[in-house]
């Protein structure tokens, strides 16, 4: 079997994402995952859990997973007793078989489940704190265009998150607790409500904004603080 690292690091780097790039599209898949934990997929240090191994095929695009980690032969391939002329011979009458429109697949249209999610109007509600806890929402009707991990939707105000994120822009958030460094989320601090980026390190806790004309807020000891979710979209 191939060493699973090399192989998620080759393909990584051919589709020129960093490893951050990577545990942002794990994350945003319901899967947190910091930098230091991926780095040592990559090392071959340790191994990814079957959900993990799966949605990084998905992230990169492998879709052959028995040829590319395991190799030899595959007893459920038809083409795998075929030689190279054998194997041309039959894709080019798949090719045949493809232009008929006898042998044609009938497309399946998959009818995607509505959900109906809670959108709570920021500006309406920062002042106290609450706003997943008031009447200050609107329940909408959401199709696969919002991420599966999402529980509730935030309408942004103002312009602290741009370019990312713009003025009035609905965000879906995942209802947590407790975020990593370096993730964007929903947070109250000292009777307000804001969508930043956290940041921590020796110095301290911090709230970014992604439009660098505002100055980071750092949170006080003893401080309210409070993680509303993560924002997954």
């Amino acid at each position: 079997m191939d060493n699973i690292g090399n192989i998620f690091a080759a393909y990584r780097k051919n589709l020129k994402y960093s490893q951050q790039d990577i545990c942002d599209k794990l994350t945003g898949m319901g899967i947190p995952t910091k930098p230091a934990a991926y780095s040592t997929w990559e090392t071959g240090n340790s191994i990814p859990n079957a959900v993990q191994f799966l949605a990084m095929c998905k992230i990169l695009g492998i879709t052959d997973i028995f040829n590319q980690f395991i190799g030899g032969y595959n007893p459920d391939d038809p083409m795998a007793e075929l030689n190279e002329e054998g194997r041309a011979m039959a894709l080019n009458y798949i090719d045949l078989l493809k232009g008929s429109e006898k042998y044609q697949a009938t497309p399946v249209r998959i009818l995607q489940p509505v959900r109906i999610l809670n959108l709570y109007d920021m500006p309406v509600s920062a002042g106290t704190g609450q706003f997943l806890d008031n009447d200050s929402y609107e329940e909408v009707e959401v199709g696969p265009e919002v991420p599966e991990t999402a529980d509730f939707g935030v309408r942004i105000s103002g312009d602290s998150m741009m370019p990312r994120y713009l003025d009035k822009q609905i965000v879906w958030i995942q209802k947590t607790d407790e975020l990593n460094d370096g993730e964007i989320g929903i947070f109250y601090y000292n009777g307000n409500a804001y969508c930043k980026k956290l940041l921590c390190n020796k110095k301290g806790t911090y709230l970014i904004s992604l439009n660098d004309k505002y100055e980071p807020i750092e949170i006080a000891e003893g401080s309210t603080f409070k993680t509303f979710g993560r924002v997954v979209s």
